[in-house]
């Protein structure tokens, strides 16, 4: 009796399948990257949905950005959180600098989802900017531990750490206005 032998795809037919499954994940890790920081800024937000009012209703500096201004620059920010990170998880470093790259990005996001609830939800202006300047920290770590393991993923965060500093600007003037 002679065995049957399952047929083998030809060479090139299974070289262009491992590329299109690489192709695949490399897609899926990017999706990821970038969903999980617009998934915080986007959950923080639903938490605090009406800020806008409230922004509208405190007094505010003079250098005070409109509200509606506020969702496109988050937005903006953390996408460019998320290619950033991309760009350090895949980047051709050890895997523990690599993984020490994303510590403070991950510290970094989850203080920032609470500066918000601090901010608008308990209009707590004073312990908000106490928060914001360890964001800003964090930020400042996440852009010098980014910039070990990917130049570009580090470049990537400096207008977040410039808006994190105008925030702190922001806030600090915002507690003094209203206190």
């Amino acid at each position: 009796m002679q065995r049957c032998r399952p047929k083998r795809k030809p060479i090139i037919k299974r070289k262009a399948d491992l590329a299109m499954k690489t192709e695949r994940n490399k897609l899926k890790h990017i999706l990821i990257a970038v969903a999980l920081p617009l998934a915080v800024g986007g959950l923080a937000a639903l938490l605090t949905k009406n800020s806008m009012d409230i922004y509208d209703d405190i007094v505010k500096p003079a250098f005070a950005p409109p509200g509606k201004l506020f969702p496109f620059v988050w937005g903006a920010l953390y996408l460019l959180m998320g290619i950033g990170s991309y760009l350090v998880y895949k980047a051709d470093a050890p895997t523990a600098q690599r993984n020490g790259a994303l510590v403070p990005y991950g510290l970094q996001l989850l203080v920032n989802f609470f500066w918000p609830l601090l901010f608008f939800k308990l209009q707590a202006f004073l312990f908000a900017f106490v928060w914001l300047l360890l964001l800003l920290f964090l930020v400042i770590a996440m852009i010098l531990a980014f910039m070990k393991v990917s130049k570009t993923a580090a470049w990537l965060q400096l207008p977040y750490a410039l808006w994190a500093g105008f925030a702190a600007c922001l806030n600090f003037a915002v507690w003094y206005l209203n206190r």
